[in-house]
């Protein structure tokens, strides 16, 4: 990992899918009458977004997406961030474009004109939340799937201090092939690459991709500990977890209700979770990867990053939707760590 008080313009770039988030609470056992895996991710055609978009009532919409989730709640902690992610020039990319720049996030990519959109409309992520805060998501990716070499602003990578590459995205060969394009011009200027695995089903589609990816191009790693685990095929996460070490410099591992390992260089910290009633864990991996890296983009210790990280964490689960609502400084500030 590379230093990271060098100058930079961004402390953080996110790569991702731009998805329009549309959630909605509905009863225990809807998922699974519906054909679901329980808080699993689904990719869905437009007529299946069409059909669930219709039955889900009550709906709440917002600029989404993993690594776009992680720049706005890095923004209110004070980093100064960018992203780059595909829409189409329709309303809904419109307004994933106008959520980002209110957030006061650097946005450069274009939307996407007729020839390249080719019909495909902007992502959205139907997301059912259950009373136990459990969350489904079924994904049509729409113009996310355009993203490409192409799409990677070489100028915005050279200039950040961390370029966040979101798992999501990994699916299209094109995506891939950004990734490592966007992770070598990141180490050309002396930056620091991470990634999210965000989906276990993610990684069983493609783990030797990812192996590959983790091993040849990313600093830091971030997975939950299913996630983890399906990448190394392993018996157990303290397996797993070993293995990571060997592969990047630093690995960040979430544990729900038991907090977060980091393993830097072969030392391990345990990283308490800070309490709260989860109503809706949507976007709680997201807040947790922006706190830790604000933090490390600040120069804070592992143990403050983890801690930071935690209160994002602890914030979003608390109330509905993936952006916090409470003022994440101040929470900041009261633990002691301002």
């Amino acid at each position: 990992m590379t230093n990271l008080t060098r100058a930079a313009r961004f402390d953080l770039l996110g790569i991702g899918n731009a998805i329009v988030d549309v959630l909605a609470a509905v009863p225990a056992g809807l998922p699974e009458a519906q054909g679901m895996i329980p808080g699993s991710m689904t990719l869905i055609d437009t007529a299946r977004a069409d059909e669930l978009t219709a039955m889900l009532r009550d709906r709440q919409q917002t600029g989404g997406g993993s690594a776009a989730n992680t720049c706005v709640v890095a923004s209110l902690l004070g980093a100064r961030t960018a992203y780059l992610g595909t829409v189409a020039a329709d309303t809904l990319g419109q307004a994933f474009a106008t959520d980002l720049v209110a957030a006061g996030i650097h946005y450069p990519t274009a939307p996407l004109g007729p020839e390249r959109a080719a019909g495909r409309t902007t992502a959205r992520c139907l997301i059912l939340v259950t009373p136990d805060g459990q969350r489904t998501m079924n994904t049509y990716l729409g113009a996310c799937t355009a993203f490409g070499p192409d799409d990677v602003d070489e100028a915005t990578v050279r200039d950040a201090r961390i370029t966040y590459l979101e798992g999501y995205l990994f699916d299209p060969p094109a995506a891939q092939e950004a990734f490592r394009r966007a992770a070598t011009l990141a180490h050309d200027a002396g930056r620091t690459v991470a990634l999210s695995l965000s989906d276990p089903f993610c990684v069983d589609r493609h783990r030797a991709a990812f192996l590959a990816l983790a091993a040849g191009h990313v600093d830091i790693l971030f997975a939950n500990e299913d996630e983890i685990v399906s990448l190394y095929q392993a018996d157990s996460f303290e397996q797993a977890a070993e293995r990571i070490g060997r592969d990047v410099e630093l690995a960040v591992l979430t544990r729900s209700e038991h907090g977060s390992v980091a393993f830097r260089q072969g030392v391990r910290t345990d990283i308490a979770p800070v309490p709260a009633h989860v109503v809706d864990s949507t976007g709680a991996g997201d807040a947790y990867a922006a706190g830790f890296l604000s933090g490390l983009a600040q120069g804070r210790s592992i143990p403050e990053c983890g801690h930071i990280a935690s209160i994002a964490a602890s914030e979003v689960i608390s109330h509905f939707g993936a952006r916090p609502e409470a003022d994440l400084l101040a929470l900041v500030a009261n633990a002691g760590l301002a």
